[in-house]
């Protein structure tokens, strides 16, 4: 079969496709044939140097969140999974820890990343433990699915994360920060889907013109050192504050923004991180404003199934930028450096 490998550490112009076995599934795991995969900043930045938890595997086939219909199964799996289309939860939790049986998978400290632990789905097959392989409806497409399943339950999570499984009150005023990214385009949408007024922040020279129709109320452009321009435009909108500051940018200067912006007792919660993700807090401003700062790299069970839910109900059409080659996975890799797209890149095996 087709496999995109990294060979060792360093970044994505290593990447081949070659030939290699297809692996077979062991006890509690799927095969599945990939029909398609999402590229992700997260790689890239892995691939960079960025620290992931565990030591990465190289060599290794890259793709975090591949899609595509269960192959076969290893012992204790049922059979009736055959055919099953699936989309696959990158993050791998223990499923023994206190965190993963009480429900709260994301905060499992085991958990692994596949793809970049372990063998990725950018191929024509791909093994995952069978948990998490969550099934798609019939009416959602294989590369729709691929930019759903890791950035939909994260937007979904990093609402949970501030205020339970209740969620936020509807009308009221969200900020999304870095609202033109696959996981800010999701936070935009999973937000609008649940009644909340969206302020979508991104920086000047990046495409706006579908936020509005995405679910977006205001948009507001800030310049790459602009942390001052966002919160003078979120302040137009807002006097007072937002009671919610979703950011999928890693920057520091934004995030150092977002939680001045934020109203009393609300929340900010961080999804991403930068090289530069330093920032000072004003210790007296944040503890008398009864701000909370959250930090969010993960969703659980529950959200990958309710957020996958949200897009096969429509209320949130996952936004693929293109589509490309497994064979063009180097190009591919190289327009998620580049600003000049809304949404995910997504391969297309099959």
């Amino acid at each position: 079969m087709r496999a995109a490998r990294l060979p060792e550490a360093g970044g994505p112009d290593l990447l081949r496709v070659e030939q290699v076995g297809t692996p077979a599934p062991g006890p509690g795991e799927v095969l599945i044939e990939v029909h398609a995969v999402g590229v992700n900043q997260l790689e890239r930045q892995v691939m960079a140097g960025a620290p992931l938890g565990r030591p990465v595997l190289v060599p290794r086939t890259v793709g975090l969140d591949p899609t595509g219909v269960i192959a076969a199964v290893g012992l204790g799996v049922a059979e009736e999974r055959v055919g099953e289309r699936v989309a696959v939860k990158p993050n791998v939790p223990c499923g023994t820890c206190d965190f993963c049986t009480a429900g709260h998978e994301a905060d499992c400290s085991s958990q692994y990343v596949s793809g970049i632990h372990s063998d990725g789905g950018a191929a024509d097959y791909v093994v995952v433990p069978e948990r998490v392989a969550f099934p798609i409806a019939s009416s959602v497409g294989y590369a729709e699915a691929a930019a759903a399943v890791h950035s939909v339950p994260i937007a979904l999570h990093m609402i949970r994360r501030a205020y339970g499984p209740a969620g936020f009150a509807p009308g009221t005023t969200v900020l999304v920060t870095g609202a033109t990214g696959a996981l800010g385009v999701a936070c935009v949408q999973v937000c609008a889907a649940l009644g909340a007024r969206v302020v979508a922040g991104v920086l000047k020279g990046e495409p706006t013109g579908d936020l509005p129709s995405l679910g977006a109320a205001e948009v507001v452009e800030y310049p790459i050192d602009g942390s001052a321009e966002l919160e003078s435009a979120v302040r137009d909108i807002a006097p007072r504050g937002v009671p919610l500051a979703l950011d999928a940018t890693g920057s520091g200067a934004l995030i150092g923004a977002a939680l001045r912006l934020t109203s009393w007792a609300g929340h900010t919660v961080v999804a991403a991180a930068l090289p530069e993700s330093a920032f000072t807090v004003d210790t007296r401003n944040f503890y008398t404003r009864r701000v909370t700062l959250h930090g969010c790299a993960a969703a659980d069970f529950t959200d990958v199934r309710d957020g996958l839910g949200l897009v096969a109900d429509g209320r949130v059409s996952p936004v693929v930028a293109t589509r490309m080659a497994l064979e063009d996975i180097r190009e591919a890799f190289e327009m998620t450096k580049r600003r000049d797209h809304l949404g995910k890149v997504v391969l297309s095996i099959r």
